[in-house]
């Protein structure tokens, strides 16, 4: 009889064991991703099932970027939303952003809120502003699309994204050299995505910088960008 019983003990340890074994791995992590200038958070999508895919718990935020300024986007919208969506307030975020969404980020830091900012990524970041803003800043046009966040992105050292400081996050940074639009190309200084300058998507403090040959509209839909965004998430550098 005792013999039955250590048999069927040993048979309940090793299937019980098994078990758990087999159960689905826990999130990679919580990431947020933050769209860009005058765009909506279906431009992030294919980014997003990519992150779902790799196991990572996804917020795909939505905010009025043409609407307030930078410092009312990030304190009033973005903020907000993030804590709506990950409830849990144990561990960190981490942020995969295009454009704008760098600068929101960066605000965020700024601000001290209680997101603890794990690691990032920014796509294509005026992170020195662009010298677009600086030459059509003031035509109504410009205004129009933009928004006031859009005229806070000059490349003056009073603009917002020269204001905020190094990073303070392990920060990767892709920017492209590719352009569709010749006439932007046309006011910035040297290799540019069509929007920024890019030396001007570089920041002090970041922990690596890729180079990819996209355009600065669609570079998050790169197959190879995504990619690289979540090999960053993941080991804090790029892909060799």
């Amino acid at each position: 009889m005792r013999r039955i019983l250590v048999l069927l003990l040993v048979s309940f340890i090793s299937s019980n064991t098994l078990s758990i074994a087999a159960e689905p791995a826990l999130s990679a992590g919580k990431v947020v991703l933050l769209h860009g200038l005058a765009r909506t958070a279906s431009s992030m999508v294919s980014l997003e099932q990519q992150l779902n895919n790799a196991g990572y718990t996804v917020c795909n935020i939505d905010y009025p970027s043409r609407k307030y300024r930078i410092e009312t986007l990030a304190k009033t919208f973005v903020l907000p939303a993030i804590k709506n969506c990950f409830t849990e307030p144990s561990g960190s975020v981490h942020f995969v952003t295009h454009s704008l969404g760098g600068i929101i980020v960066r605000q965020l830091a700024a601000e001290a809120s209680d997101v603890n900012i794990g690691r990032v990524v920014m796509l294509s970041p005026p992170n020195q502003g662009s010298e677009v803003v600086d030459k059509l800043g003031n035509w109504g046009l410009f205004s129009w699309i933009n928004g006031p966040a859009g005229r806070q992105l000059g490349t003056a050292q009073d603009a917002l994204p020269n204001q905020l400081g190094p990073a303070t996050f392990e920060l990767g940074i892709i920017t492209g050299n590719r352009s569709i639009n010749w006439i932007l190309s046309s006011l910035l200084p040297g290799p540019d995505d069509g929007k920024v300058a890019i030396d001007n998507a570089k920041l002090q403090g970041m922990q690596d910088f890729l180079l990819v040959e996209q355009t600065h509209p669609f570079i998050m839909s790169s197959r190879q960008v995504q990619q690289q965004a979540i090999h960053f998430l993941q080991y804090g550098q790029f892909q060799q």
